[in-house]
């Protein structure tokens, strides 16, 4: 039996707190690997989302070098908005016997109550929270009241949004992503539009 971290985003771009993030989870859950999951077309995104292409090709550059890192695109080949539970009911259908570990973040944690069947996707896997600096972990009643496992994890305060908007304003994002990651970036002239996608 493996011990399997599931590390779904649209990774819009991957950035250095993803990988910190991720290199936790190997480490604090005990885990055989990580199992990166860019998002096909996720229900919960209304912008534009870079494509999967894109998205995918920096991952791949962000996670080179660590065997335990793994990309997976099974949300990325499925048609249609791309939801959790779908993606878990068939990695544990094509990987029986594993245990299953379902990375997000605090603001996902909180609003679990409205993803599609999150009471099964609770029963399924154990979740890992990854906590930004200075806010406090709150989940709905809902969620609270339903028999779960969790897990804390830290998180490093970066986010993708504020990436892409450096990058709109020609400012440097190396601190924050990789250093092949930047480069993809640069030779790819994304998030150059004033949308930010």
């Amino acid at each position: 039996m493996k011990r399997i971290g599931l590390f779904g985003g649209t990774f819009d771009p991957v950035h250095n707190a993803h990988l910190a993030l991720a290199r936790s989870a190997l480490a604090d859950l005990n885990l055989d690997e990580v199992r990166w999951v860019p998002a096909g077309r996720p229900w919960q995104k209304a912008r534009q989302l870079t494509e999967a292409a894109h998205r995918e090709a920096m991952v791949r550059l962000a996670i080179a070098g660590e065997p335990r890192f793994v990309l997976d695109r099974i949300e990325i080949e499925r048609p249609g908005p791309s939801y959790t539970l779908d993606t878990v009911r068939e990695l544990q259908a094509r990987e029986p016997g594993n245990e299953w570990f379902l990375i997000i973040g605090q603001d996902q944690y909180a609003g679990l109550h409205g993803w599609v069947g999150w009471q099964e996707l609770l029963g399924r896997t154990v979740l890992a929270v990854a906590n930004r600096p200075g806010v406090a972990r709150a989940a709905d009643p809902e969620v609270l009241r339903f028999p779960h496992r969790s897990v804390a994890l830290p998180m490093l305060d970066i986010a993708s949004t504020e990436i892409r908007r450096r990058v709109a304003s020609a400012a440097d994002v190396s601190e924050l992503v990789p250093p092949e990651v930047a480069g993809y970036i640069d030779r790819h002239a994304l998030y150059r539009a004033a949308s930010g996608s």
